[in-house]
């Protein structure tokens, strides 16, 4: 075959270096920038109020706890509670009119008139926006006020975790001791103070003046409108670039170049299954069964948003507490979409490879016990971290406390030794290809792409129980957006090209290059664009303008995945030359879930995910339902929808076309029932509810758009009811097939197997 040019290859290897480059020098950076967190903090008089230790036991009981998936902390985290340092940052500012006025006026706040309370209201914003860190002593003072308002707050966030009227979602004295809570009051002054305190030589706070609160004069800082209009810019010339090419060079995406072999001379044609590839069945019923759990349980926190105090007059809080069932429902969403990309690529190897290498079977059942392990290990360590019951090994066994990250240390350990023995397993069955000219470029980029996915989990390591949160949350993300995002979707491009190369839909030079121009893509934008999680985390403005410039790119390889789905529906067409048939008697729900991939990364990582990524409306919406909007139709409807065409494509391949016509039906309704149970979650409530709280942000300030009172009231309130009829199409009409159809494919698979 004719060999692609160099260039592709070195293009990609020049984008990585340059964006690690950058990505690593704004991520040392972090550390120097980070809000700093005081050995002391005092009073006007030296008298010491709070201590570095009681601050950072306070983030202990944060993280052990599971806040972070109750309410939010610098706008990430979930969505039932409030958010944490909007919350503590509004009533210090109440507390401070209110004592500022009694000092000048002799009277309270509330009944100064406008002249009288705007005085106090300035002497208010003076008091905060003053920086009174001293480097030299490590030392914070504390105004009368805010003294103040830490007395009255610890008791208001005491009666909050502690009191008889439990907090919503949440047990009743769910928080045990009452020194854990003085110490998370005590963490949340620190992440207030870093709110509103201005940055050294900067008139903007160590979060970019987040959040918006005009009581303490809290509004976007210059560089978030400069770098929100300057990154529409690089969007257009991105896409205006990219445009030029495709129309160029016309063989650019899967139709490629020349005429691909037709289905009946593909690798598939005349295979025996494996001994190994018969043992991934197993992968696949866990995917389907923990496909399920997540379901059910988000379907029980979106009612926690109508009815946080029951589950249909069902006390269920003490057993399934909000931010429990919020772990498990991203874990349970990492767990059975990485299982299905493992067990795909476990399947799809030894077809690449075209031998079984000796002890295959042996290692992949090796795997899935440890990925049993880490599944079952986690989430009840999980359950017993939240509820206190690990003591001192909260950390390493139970819940870490970082949103998308909460599986404890040990288990997280435990992953990354399961992911370096897949990828040898993968070595093992790649190895003959990777040997063979012909097939050795599109070979080695399956396993460099895998090899990406242990390798970039690294990062989840790099933080501790005391690290600066703002150094956590840059960690996190690292995860969250690199990882998941980033590798993740590289190698289901390397799945994908594999599946279609290897049933003769496209040709090995077209599927290399489409892996290569993705890699190109996705990553030239996507490292630097990283950055744009970290707008008002702690960060300089160097990230802001980095990242938003990138990560307006972002949409433009997504905006190509629409001529990706069109692709898709010219190859499912494609007439067989023998036969006259064509592709739908094969792998056509494969490629159906495929082209819903290419639709819903554009709408949901495309066109949502640029709304909320410009700095801007980031600033008002972070942590609102036009975030959740987002991550529903991006996580699923990309990495989800991705996950179960690996499923389908390799539950087709174990089956004769005998057993396949009475499979492939809960797979079509399966289909039909995600997809359209999605879509009524976007349009009745996750995009119109975002809509409406970031609108209640801009008109009464972010604390407003997260108290409960908010969410529990009017139109928002109605929108979270109608949502319900999303959920159940979801389940019902999407779930449940789709576990149908893989129970019965494990039962009753019949596809010629190889001899052990």
């Amino acid at each position: 075959m004719n060999r692609l040019s160099p260039w592709w290859r070195n293009a990609t290897i020049l984008i990585l270096i340059a964006g690690f480059s950058v990505l690593s020098y704004i991520t040392v950076l972090t550390y120097s920038n980070a809000p700093p967190i005081p050995a002391r903090v005092t009073d006007a008089a030296g008298a010491q109020v709070l201590d570095r230790q009681t601050i950072l036991s306070g983030q202990e009981v944060f993280l052990k706890y599971g806040l972070m998936e109750h309410g939010t902390l610098w706008g990430h985290g979930a969505y039932l509670g409030p958010d944490y340092s909007a919350e503590y940052l509004h009533r210090l500012a109440e507390i401070c009119n209110d004592e500022h006025s009694k000092a000048r006026f002799g009277r309270h706040f509330a009944e100064l008139p406008d002249q009288d309370a705007e005085v106090a209201s300035g002497l208010t914003r003076r008091a905060l926006r003053l920086n009174r860190y001293d480097a030299a002593s490590d030392t914070l003072v504390f105004t009368p006020c805010e003294v103040v308002s830490l007395d009255t707050q610890q008791q208001e966030w005491e009666s909050y975790f502690r009191g008889l009227t439990p907090a919503p979602g949440l047990p009743s004295t769910f928080i045990r001791t009452p020194g854990e809570v003085r110490a998370l009051t005590a963490y949340f002054a620190w992440a207030a103070w870093a709110t509103v305190a201005e940055r050294p030589g900067k008139d903007y706070s160590y979060t970019n003046n987040w959040p918006y609160e005009p009581l303490v004069g809290n509004r976007p800082s210059s560089s978030t409108y400069l770098w929100s209009a300057l990154s529409l810019l690089t969007l257009l010339g991105g896409t205006g670039a990219i445009l030029f090419f495709f129309g160029k060079f016309d063989f650019l995406g899967w139709r490629g170049e020349g005429t691909p072999a037709h289905f009946h001379d593909s690798a598939l044609a005349g295979w025996k299954m494996t001994p190994s590839q018969w043992a991934t069945g197993k992968f696949f019923l866990v995917v389907a069964g923990l496909f399920l759990l997540q379901g059910l349980a988000g379907g029980a926190l979106a009612h926690y948003r109508v009815e946080p105090g029951a589950f249909y007059g069902i006390d269920i809080a003490s057993l399934l507490p909000y931010n429990l069932l919020r772990t498990w429902h991203l874990q349970l969403a990492i767990f059975w979409v990485a299982t299905a990309w493992v067990g795909g690529g476990l399947f799809l190897a030894p077809l690449v490879g075209r031998t079984e290498p000796k002890g295959q079977r042996l290692g992949t059942n090796i795997l899935f016990g440890a990925l049993v392990a880490v599944v079952l290990g986690s989430l009840a360590g999980e359950w017993l971290g939240i509820n206190d019951r690990l003591g001192n090994l909260w950390f390493w066994l139970g819940h870490q406390g970082s949103e998308y990250l909460d599986l404890g240390r040990f288990w997280q350990l435990l992953l990354a030794v399961g992911l370096v023995l897949w990828l040898v397993l993968m070595f093992r069955a790649l190895r003959p290809a990777m040997l063979s000219a012909e097939r050795s470029e599109m070979a080695s980029l399956f396993l460099y792409s895998a090899a990406a996915i242990p390798i970039f989990y690294l990062p989840a390591l790099f933080y501790g129980p005391h690290t600066n949160f703002a150094v956590i949350d840059n960690w996190r993300f690292w995860i969250i957006h690199l990882w998941v995002e980033g590798f993740f979707e590289l190698f289901a491009t390397v799945l994908v090209a594999t599946m279609f190369q290897q049933m003769g839909l496209v040709s090995v030079r077209t599927a290399t290059r489409v892996v290569y121009l993705d890699a190109i893509l996705y990553l030239g934008a996507g490292i630097i664009g990283t950055g744009h999680h970290w707008y008002f985390t702690g960060q300089g403005t160097l990230n802001m303008g980095l990242a938003a410039t990138f990560s307006a790119m972002e949409v433009v390889p997504l905006t190509l995945l629409t001529l990706d789905a069109w692709d898709f529906v010219r190859i499912k067409d494609r007439p067989c030359a023998d036969c006259g048939g064509n592709f739908a008697g094969g792998q056509l729900w494969a490629i159906y879930f495929l082209m819903a991939v290419g639709f819903w990364n554009f709408v949901g990582a495309g066109v949502f995910g640029f709304l909320i990524n410009l700095p801007i409306v980031s600033y008002f919406e972070v942590g609102t339902l036009l975030t959740s909007n987002h991550g529903h139709t991006a996580m699923f409807g990309v990495f989800g929808m991705l996950a179960l065409a690996v499923l389908v494509f390799c539950l087709r391949a174990m089956q004769s076309d005998r057993v396949w016509e009475e499979t492939v039906k809960y797979v079509r309704v399966g289909f039909w029932g995600l997809n359209a149970g999605l879509a009524l979650m976007v349009v009745t409530d996750l995009f119109p509810g975002g809509v409406l709280q970031l609108w209640d942000s801009l008109a009464n300030g972010y604390w407003h758009a997260r108290r409960l009172t908010f969410l529990m009231s009017g139109t928002f309130h109605v929108l979270e009811w109608v949502r319900v009829s999303g959920d159940m199409v979801f389940l019902l009409a999407g779930v449940l097939p789709i576990l149908m159809a893989t129970v019965r494919s494990i039962a009753k698979r019949d596809a010629p197997r190889a001899s052990a």
